[in-house]
């Protein structure tokens, strides 16, 4: 993958979160010294240590996506978990390493798919070749090759899609283990399960297929016969420990104040329990054991109730970096709803377009949207742009309706619509705050 540079990561992010400069400045940066980190000499190298990054900032103004933008971008590992989480289940929660567990699951399958891709043409031709010896008659007398051949060329005319062949799969008979089934020890459980499924012995059944569904099953266990699991596993935990990303939201929920009772005990301690992951500690997963001295933590949180400085002093001392994200006007409001990408106008577009319908939106339409939802958000909870989607919904709610009845036609939204479709809400307050 292109290296980027910070200016050029900042670009990649424009186009698709609106503002909060300093935040993809500080990511930028980030992202850029993991690169410079791997041009230095390895004694060194291990030395540097992340900056772990602090956003704190309302809800709905891009603290997740900026950090799930940065993580695709690298092609690195990344995790979003709600710091929450850990403190639902008894004293401390979920176990709290879990969280690294489940990246390197994530990168596992991350590296699997890869491979996957460059052997497919190889599993293919195996699958291929294996289809036409089942739909070649036992006691073939004519010439094998040429019978062979003939198939094969059936088959890729997809004249034989229809015809059933028998394969032998894998009969999965799984121990039924009910013994560590309670809530937060679910991981325990499928490990054991898998333990199990690998002790007993394998049995194959026969099943009477398609060609066609046949074949997608072949070309299946051909590619995970090609690949080299072990490989897979030794480059995945590279990647988690050179280049994961956790993203911890939620952490000022679990920011205490100065009490030594209730439930700040149990936030204190998933404090005291992240402190050892984030500081750089070990975490043995059913792949190996993985460091996690070099993992980028990107925390955040509202902060409403809570400071950064409720945190533990040796929590604090392990994000450096802090950010404040800036809360959303009207002004955000109408280039979130016209700008990025995946900006919302183009996505309703491409929905009704599905059904032959054409959808424009005046300027004035975009403007009087982004107005009321500046308005909703300050009259009810302030959301940020996840507004934008309840308010969408609402006014487009009859055109999906009925789009399937217009199709052919060209509708626009204009100012007086969008009056017209949420005004009333607007005046009952008590409706807003269900309603929008």
């Amino acid at each position: 993958m292109r290296v980027l540079t910070p200016k050029e990561i900042m670009g990649e992010l424009d186009r698709y979160i609106i503002g909060q400069k300093n935040a993809k400045k500080a990511v930028a940066i980030a992202l850029r010294n993991r690169w410079r980190r791997q041009m230095i000499p390895k004694e060194l190298r291990d030395e540097i240590a992340p900056k772990n990054i602090l956003m704190i900032g309302p809800t709905g103004v891009g603290k997740t996506e900026i950090a799930r933008r940065l993580a695709k971008l690298s092609n690195a590992p990344f995790l979003k978990i709600e710091a929450t989480k850990f403190t639902e289940v008894g004293y401390v929660g979920r176990d709290v390493e879990s969280m690294i567990r489940d990246l390197t699951e994530l990168a596992v399958n991350m590296v699997k798919r890869e491979e996957q891709e460059k052997v497919l043409e190889k599993a293919k031709e195996a699958a291929e070749e294996r289809i036409v010896d089942l739909l070649l008659p036992k006691r073939s007398t004519s010439n094998n090759e040429e019978s062979k051949e003939k198939m094969r060329a059936l088959f890729r005319a997809h004249k034989l899609d229809e015809r059933f062949v028998d394969i032998d799969v894998p009969e999965k008979v799984l121990p039924m283990i009910e013994v560590f089934a309670a809530q937060g020890l679910e991981e325990m459980e499928m490990q054991l399960r898998e333990m199990f499924g690998n002790i007993l012995p394998k049995k194959t059944k026969r099943r009477k297929m398609k060609v066609k569904e046949a074949y997608e099953y072949l070309v299946e266990e051909e590619t995970k016969r090609l690949i080299d699991m072990d490989r897979v596993t030794k480059e995945a935990i590279e990647r988690v420990e050179q280049s994961g990303i956790v993203f911890l939201d939620e952490i000022d929920k679990i920011a205490s104040k100065d009490h030594t009772y209730g439930p700040d005990v149990s936030r204190e301690g998933v404090q005291r329990d992240l402190l050892p992951i984030v500081e750089g500690t070990t975490v043995t997963t059913k792949y190996g054991p993985v460091r996690t001295d070099h993992i980028l933590f990107i925390a955040a949180g509202a902060f409403t109730m809570t400071k950064p400085s409720d945190l533990i002093p040796e929590l604090q001392g392990r994000f450096p970096i802090r950010v404040e994200l800036d809360a959303l006007k009207r002004a955000d409001f109408v280039r979130i709803l016209t700008e990025p990408e995946n900006a919302l106008v183009r996505q309703y577009k491409a929905l009704l377009m599905t059904e032959g319908v054409e959808l424009e939106f005046e300027e004035e339409a975009v403007e009087e949207i982004a107005a009321i939802a500046e308005r909703v958000n300050e009259m009810t909870e302030n959301i940020g742009a996840r507004r934008l989607y309840t308010i969408m919904e609402k006014l487009l709610e009859d055109i999906s309706f009925h789009a399937p009845e217009m199709r052919g036609q060209r509708i626009v939204v204009t100012k007086g619509y969008v009056r017209e479709r949420l005004e009333e809400f607007l005046k009952r307050e008590d409706l807003s705050r269900y309603i929008l």
